[in-house]
């Protein structure tokens, strides 16, 4: 039965447990343990009181969350979960050392974390085929999120997760930081009160080439410290290789889509952010052309070099490149403005200087990422950058990497989320899963 949606009150932490129902997705069952030493904590906040967090993927961005989450004073880890038991036990000292205890708990398996009655959200960081299934799990399971961008691996993994989060009135944060930025959200905020006149234009750059972290490519055993198969979860079989796996796998096609949607999740965000256009999409994708590299081993193949038109109905076209200059350019009959990390610039060059007036438009205003979540998760109101916000900015990602792979433009409808027809487009729009592992919706 559909839950309904999130309830404005705030909510104490207690309250919160109390008021929240725990799907069964296992049959392990935790009791119920608030950890009664935070020692390093700001005492202000007592541990009743702080809400509870499970790290799933505590590789470079699991961890560098995690940090995050350990800097809060109202929030606590209390388990941490890899499938690298290095990157495990490496996360289990630092929020050890951080607390000054040995409290925190360790895990290779996520739905173990998740089925723990003791703990409030979980922060998901885990390669994109890992996206959509311990997400949906954990929101049935009663868990607020903080997950990584992209938000999904495809438009149809991406609806699961909205529809779940919606369906079980979950807190949702994607790690979306930019828009916790001082500087994108007042570049957002001139465009959309007008300041450099009507916008037909949004040029969005992103990253070229891949970027590889040299490893070997040689098939071979896993390490024992490595559960490569769990790794791979609902992606298709492959060999292990130590270059496979790690940072490297945004670089394969069978786990990701390179730069493109790495970074769309970013700059394509943004620019809906400017453009008022967060919970649609363009109508019409037109390629102009994408290279795919012709490695000898055949091991890395997303797209290196891509440029892509997107024509939106409400009157606008965006330009999606790897071949001009980074970050959003919003174009206006009256001026413009270049927005990136640590750059803003804009034509009048005074707009720099300019404060929104109190009777305009003002954005969603929040200066911590992960603090902004916290906030959130205690007064159920929606985050900065919640699931269907971030699911229409990486849908720009994948309905681009869609028609450069296709070679021909696409003509696309947000409403269904589905290609007009065109059927050999719209079988792209979900991946295959490998057994055992299926959307649990």
């Amino acid at each position: 039965m559909k839950q309904k949606k999130q309830k404005k009150e705030a909510l104490n932490r207690r309250d919160f447990l109390k008021r929240t129902g725990l799907a069964s997705l296992a049959t392990v069952a935790f009791p119920y343990i608030i950890p009664g030493r935070a020692l390093g904590l700001d005492g202000a906040v007592p541990p009743s009181e702080r809400i509870t967090i499970g790290c799933i993927g505590v590789g470079g961005m699991g961890t560098s969350n995690m940090e995050g989450f350990l800097d809060q004073p109202s929030a606590q880890v209390i388990a941490v979960c890899d499938v690298d038991r290095q990157h495990l036990e490496s996360a289990i000292k630092k929020v050890n050392d951080r607390y000054g205890n040995q409290d925190c708990a360790g895990y290779k398996d996520f739905r173990e974390v998740i089925t723990r009655e003791d703990i409030d959200a979980v922060s998901l960081a885990l390669p994109d085929q890992w996206h959509a299934i311990p997400a949906i799990m954990a929101v049935k399971a009663g868990k607020d999120i903080y997950g990584e961008k992209p938000l999904a691996g495809s438009i149809k993994e991406g609806r699961a997760i909205v529809d779940a989060v919606e369906q079980y009135g979950r807190i949702w944060q994607t790690g979306s930081w930019q828009r916790s930025q001082d500087h994108f959200r007042q570049a957002c905020e001139l465009v959309r009160n007008g300041y450099i006149g009507e916008v037909k234009y949004v040029v969005v750059g992103l990253p070229a080439k891949n970027s590889i972290n040299k490893r070997d490519t040689k098939p071979s055993d896993p390490p024992p410290w490595f559960d490569y198969d769990m790794w791979l979860g609902p992606a298709p079989y492959a060999p292990y290789c130590e270059a496979r796996c790690h940072w490297n796998f945004r670089w394969i096609s069978d786990y990701a889509g390179g730069q493109l949607t790495d970074w769309a999740g970013h700059h394509c965000d943004i620019a809906q952010w400017g453009m008022g256009t967060e919970l649609t999409a363009p109508v019409e994708i037109i390629p102009r052309g994408g290279n795919w590299p012709k490695a000898e081993d055949g091991l890395f193949d997303t797209v290196e070099d891509y440029e892509f038109l997107c024509k939106f109905k409400e009157g606008f076209d965006m330009l999606v490149t790897a071949r001009q200059k980074g970050g959003v350019l919003f174009k206006g009959s009256e001026g413009w403005i270049h927005v990136d990390r640590g750059a803003f610039d804009a034509q009048p060059r005074s707009l720099v200087q300019t404060e929104i007036k109190p009777h305009e438009l003002h954005l969603y205003r929040s200066s911590n990422h992960i603090g902004n979540f916290l906030e959130c998760v205690r007064t159920r109101k929606k985050t900065i950058t919640p699931a269907e916000v971030a699911h229409h900015s990486i849908m720009i990602g994948h309905l681009g990497l869609t028609a450069l792979k296709l070679g021909r433009p696409l003509k696309f409808d947000p409403e269904t989320e589905t290609f007009v027809n065109d059927t050999e487009a719209n079988r792209m729009l979900c991946r295959p899963m490998r057994e055992p592992w299926h959307l649990y919706i």
